[in-house]
């Protein structure tokens, strides 16, 4: 019996700061409700950025998208974008900590993946300028 030949393996990202780790994330639905009604939040053309403090040490992120904005479909690749660009963004590890819900409005459906990326750019300056105010 021959041996069939092994996959190469697949290199795998060194770079911990390339990951959105769960730790990194907002699951819980007492998270999402604790920003809405104890946070403050910043508004956009596309999307409204809900924040607030936490005691984890570091930036947490969670995104919602009411049914307005599309079927499941759009609504998923909407919030699958937003997670990318949050993702790559240089910006996260200059973030304090905060927890952040990022809501889709109606409008994001039609924008471009740059649109929502200058959006989400400008609204995560917007917050860590904030929160250096304070």
């Amino acid at each position: 019996m021959s041996e069939r030949p092994r996959a190469a393996a697949v290199p795998v990202m060194s770079s911990a700061g390339e990951r959105l780790r769960p730790e990194d994330r907002l699951r819980k639905r007492r998270d999402f409700q604790a920003c809405y009604e104890h946070g403050w939040r910043i508004h956009g053309e596309f999307l409204t950025l809900f924040g607030r403090d936490n005691a984890s040490g570091r930036p947490r992120m969670g995104v919602t998208a009411s049914r307005r904005v599309g079927g499941s479909v759009c609504r998923h690749q909407l919030k699958r974008r937003v997670k990318e660009i949050y993702r790559r963004s240089e910006l996260r590890a200059t973030l304090p900590a905060i927890d952040l819900v990022v809501h889709l409005k109606p409008h994001a459906a039609k924008a471009s993946f740059e649109e929502l990326r200058s959006a989400l750019r400008d609204q995560l300056v917007r917050a860590t300028a904030r929160r250096t105010r304070r």
